[in-house]
C-alpha cells in the first residue's frame, strides 16, 4: 500500500466553489497557491490511481482567530473523506488561540471520525513551548490520534520559520513519550535537527514532502546521497521517514518518482511508502497489515 500523508484539499470542488468565487480567491491567497484552479476530488483519484498511491491524507488548516473562519474546515474534510472513505484519510485542525479550540477538536475525532491533527505553528504565530497547545497534545494522547507539524520552511503568508524549528519540539517529544508525531517537510533547511530528533526519539517521524530545489529526483539526491550519505537513510531511520508530496504544490507522481529513483532497498521503499504510515496513522495490526481505526 502507498499511502501519500501529506496533502491540502484546499481547492477540491467539493469544498470550494468555482473560480472566481470570493472563497475561491481568499484560500488562494492565504494559502500562497496563487496560480492554482479548482480540483476535481474524482480527478484527483484518477491522477492518484496514476501514480499508483493507494490512500491519501488530507491536512485542514485553521487559523479562525485571525481569518474569523477556518482555512479548511473539518467538517469540509469529513465532506471529502465520505466522498471516497477508502481513498482518503482525514485530519483535524483547530485554532489553539480560539476559545474552544479542545472541544472542536474532540468533536472532531469523535463525531466526524477524523484521523489526527495538523497544526502549522508558523502561521500561528505559537512556539511549541506553548502552554495552549498541551490541552490538544492531550487529547490526542487519550484518543490515541497522531499529529502533523508543519516543520521549517513555510510558503504560506505571514508564517516566520522561527516558530517551527525542527529542535524546539524536542520538549514535546520529551513530555509525551507515546504522542506520535510528524516534524513535516524534513524540516527544511534545519534537515540535520530533524535526522537528530527521529533518531533519538522513537515517537517522532517526519516526510518528504520538502521543499523543491530543483525536480524531485535532483532534490532528494541533493538531501540524501549528499547532505546525508544513503547509508543514514537505508540503515539507521528507515523506519521514521513517510512519503509525503504536499500536493497541490507538487504533484504525487513527481514526489514519488524522486524518492523511487534513489535507487534504495526494496525492503525500505516499503517502509517510506507505506508501512511508516501505517504505524504512524494507528493502522497497523500485529502482522503489520492495515486496520483502518478511521
Amino acid at each position: 500500500m502507498i499511502i501519500d500523508v501529506h496533502a491540502h484539499p484546499l481547492l477540491f470542488d467539493l469544498i470550494t466553489p468555482g473560480s472566481g468565487d470570493s472563497v475561491f480567491e481568499w484560500r488562494r491567497q492565504n494559502f500562497g497557491l496563487y496560480k492554482s484552479g479548482i480540483t476535481s476530488a474524482e480527478f484527483f483519484l484518477k491522477v492518484a490511481d496514476h501514480a499508483k498511491v493507494d490512500r491519501t491524507v488530507l491536512l485542514p488548516e485553521d487559523y479562525s482567530a485571525e481569518m474569523g473562519r477556518p482555512l479548511i474546515s473539518n467538517d469540509e474534510i469529513a465532506k471529502i473523506v465520505a466522498f471516497a472513505p477508502e481513498r482518503f484519510i482525514g485530519f483535524a485542525s483547530v485554532d489553539p488561540r480560539s476559545g474552544g479550540a479542545a472541544e472542536e477538536l474532540e468533536r472532531a475525532f469523535t463525531e466526524l471520525k477524523l484521523s489526527g491533527l495538523k497544526l502549522n505553528l508558523s502561521h500561528l504565530h505559537m512556539f511549541p513551548s506553548d502552554a495552549r497547545l498541551r490541552p490538544l497534545l492531550e487529547l490526542c494522547l487519550r484518543y490515541g490520534k497522531p499529529v502533523t507539524f508543519h516543520c521549517g520552511y513555510s510558503w504560506e503568508p505571514d508564517s516566520p520559520s522561527k516558530y517551527s524549528r525542527p529542535i524546539d519540539f524536542e520538549d514535546i517529544a520529551v513530555e509525551y513519550p507515546e504522542l506520535r508525531f510528524c516534524l513535516a517537510h524534513l524540516g527544511f533547511p534545519w534537515v540535520a535537527e530533524t535526522v537528530m530528533m527521529i533518531l533519538k526519539y522513537p515517537n517522532v517521524y517526519t516526510d518528504t514532502s520538502t521543499v523543491f530545489m530543483g525536480s524531485p529526483r535532483d532534490w532528494y539526491r541533493q538531501i540524501f546521497t549528499v547532505d546525508m550519505g544513503i547509508d543514514w537513510l537505508e540503515n539507521n531511520f528507515a523506519d521514521k521517514v513517510m512519503y509525503g508530496s504536499n500536493n497541490p504544490r507538487w504533484r504525487q507522481e513527481r514526489a514519488l518518482d524522486g524518492l523511487l529513483s534513489l535507487g534504495l532497498r526494496e525492503d525500505v521503499v516499503r517502509k517510506i511508502t507505506g508501512e511508516n504510515a501505517l504505524r504512524f496513522l494507528g493502522m497497523e495490526t500485529a502482522d503489520g497489515t492495515s486496520a483502518d481505526r478511521r
